[in-house]
């Protein structure tokens, strides 16, 4: 195939796919590897490269899972408090083989919404290397990432997108 039929095919093909649909089949590195480089090939205007990731993966992905539904919990009033969603936190953070935190820095060399478009850009090229690999793969923007800056070690002219979930659906 010619490399624009390619490109379209994968484009075309790129959806959310969701952890329930995820198998129990790891990952390989080199494939998470691939991921993460195609990422920082994005353009990013004064050559910023905004993007922050941290992979997580094991224990330390399941530590991220009890540290949001710990956010859960302390942020949402009782009578707004969801066991569902609270349960759901930990069944998509289980579900999930890798997920990889998504977080711009802004340079002040640019305005802030060029730093976040060409962090969206590198999430878009993370998620068109999953769908070249058939690796299931979503972007998650709850309210309660907002709080995770000591987990993730974030700055003050940092910002946490979200998290960019991934698993097999072989």
């Amino acid at each position: 195939m010619e490399n624009a039929t390619i490109l379209k095919h994968i484009i075309e093909e790129r959806s959310s796919i969701f952890p329930k649909d995820y198998t129990d089949k790891e990952i390989p590195q080199h494939i998470i590897d691939e991921i993460l480089s195609n990422a920082v090939l994005a353009p990013n205007h004064k050559r910023t490269k905004p993007w922050r990731f941290k992979v997580f993966k094991s224990e330390e992905k399941q530590n991220l899972g009890q540290e949001l539904q710990n956010i859960y919990k302390e942020v949402t009033p009782e009578i707004q408090f969801l066991q569902k969603k609270y349960d759901d936190i930990a069944f998509k953070i289980s579900k999930a083989n890798v997920i990889i935190s998504i977080v711009v820095e802004f340079s002040g060399l640019v305005p802030d919404w060029e730093e976040i478009a060409a962090t969206s850009m590198a999430v878009q090229n993370m998620h068109l290397t999953c769908t070249a690999h058939r690796i299931g793969c979503y972007w998650s923007s709850p309210k309660i990432v907002n709080k995770l800056k000591d987990s993730l070690k974030i700055e003050e002219n940092q910002q946490c997108l979200g998290l960019f979930y991934l698993g097999n659906i072989d």
